[in-house]
């Protein structure tokens, strides 16, 4: 069994760590720079809550022609790379490989697998041009939502903060050999990875709390625990969340919580930095159209007005563009 992490950063690399350890599938990674160098030299460490170990040896690359067809490949980049490394990705692609999407928002595959009028519709905020959707295909697609918390500390080494969940799910929502086994995979090397029958409702969930979190703590600069904490900012954040809740529902997702549920455990995360934030600090490209335009458009698809959720994005957006931290 071969399987590709592209993108070995924090998640990806935590990810193919796990998996190399556990030795039940031949592992590569697809990395860059000063972090791939120094796993070609030293290997790759992980530095968890309850352990750290290295895993010396691994095979990684900045070129995937070098390592040929595989049985799955987990695209570990953010949402809005995914376009710029489709043509570099198909020396990866046999006739039965596998695309683990494991990005937030929005996934770019959405309405394929769904009956009814928006089947195989594209979803431009995330997938403009349907190079995507073109270059990998949808079939070969795996969904996922990833709940862990990790980073790169220096070149080589991740230190892993908290998070093992790692749901899986075929956009079909069958129990295929394909989806069962890489559940199986990544159980086996340490993530609670079941297989999801709506891995759709999973999505929003996690969406859910990014679409408004994520750019509310970009416009104030403020952690979880201090947007969810002040009047204020929660009834905002509540307001875009309740406006998602409809579109989803529209689209048959379910919901297991209520939203003042979901916004309660947020703040019990504590003062904890959300991705955007992180990103805009580091005048890196934010996440913007993957957790925030994306649910703009479903909701234009939909018939549902956003009025929040529009009024933050283009604020956001307009602070991405002065940053020069827009896609």
């Amino acid at each position: 069994m071969k399987i590709c992490i592209y993108g070995a950063g924090a998640i990806g690399g935590l990810v193919g760590a796990l998996l190399a350890r556990k030795g039940d599938a031949d592992v590569s990674l697809i990395a860059r720079g000063p972090h791939l160098a120094a796993i070609r030299e030293k290997g790759l460490t992980i530095n968890g809550p309850d352990e750290s170990f290295t895993i010396e040896n691994i095979t990684a690359t900045d070129d995937p022609a070098d390592l040929g067809p595989q049985d799955y490949v987990i695209i570990a980049l953010k949402a809005h790379s995914i376009g710029g490394i489709v043509d570099k990705l198909q020396p990866l692609l046999g006739p039965d490989t596998a695309v683990v999407t494991a990005q937030n928002g929005v996934p770019w595959w959405y309405f394929y697998g769904i009956k009814g009028d928006n089947e195989n519709q594209r979803v431009k905020a995330v997938d403009p041009d349907g190079k995507i959707w073109d270059g990998i295909g949808p079939e070969r697609a795996i969904g996922a939502v990833i709940y862990q918390a990790a980073e790169v500390t220096e070149p080589g080494v991740i230190a892993q903060m908290a998070g093992d969940r790692f749901p899986v799910g075929e956009p079909t929502g069958e129990r295929t050999e394909r989806v069962t086994t890489l559940s199986k995979l990544l159980i086996g090397a340490g993530l609670k990875a079941p297989v999801r029958t709506d891995i759709r409702s999973d999505i929003w969930v996690k969406l859910w709390g990014n679409l408004s979190f994520n750019p509310i703590s970009a416009l104030t600069g403020e952690t979880l625990d201090k947007i969810t904490g002040d009047p204020d900012t929660r009834a905002v954040a509540r307001k875009m969340m309740l406006e998602a809740q409809a579109i989803g529902e529209s689209l048959g997702v379910n919901y297991p919580i209520d939203v003042d549920k979901r916004i309660e455990g947020s703040s019990k995360v504590g003062p904890h930095k959300t991705s955007m934030l992180v990103d805009m600090e580091s005048r890196r490209p934010m996440e913007i159209d993957a957790l925030v335009t994306a649910v703009q458009e479903l909701g234009a698809i939909t018939g549902h007005e956003t009025p929040t959720i529009d009024t933050v994005a283009s604020l956001v957006r307009q602070k991405a563009r002065l940053l020069g931290c827009l896609n």
